[in-house]
């Protein structure tokens, strides 16, 4: 199952999307993080880098 996101405490620093090793994470529009959920493998490398703790499995 892939990471879910918070956007109500995402603060949008992409700290998620550099730790991405297969890149499903992004910025969408309104500067918040988005997972592509069709390649996320949820190896959670990037829950450990969101400094909010906007993302959860």
């Amino acid at each position: 199952m892939p990471v879910k996101i918070n956007l109500d405490t995402c603060i949008g620093c992409g700290a998620c999307v550099g730790s991405c090793p297969v890149e499903s994470l992004s910025m969408n529009d309104d500067g918040k993080a988005v997972c592509d959920e069709a390649t996320c493998i949820d190896c959670g490398a990037c829950i450990g880098t969101c400094p909010t703790e906007a993302i959860t499995q």
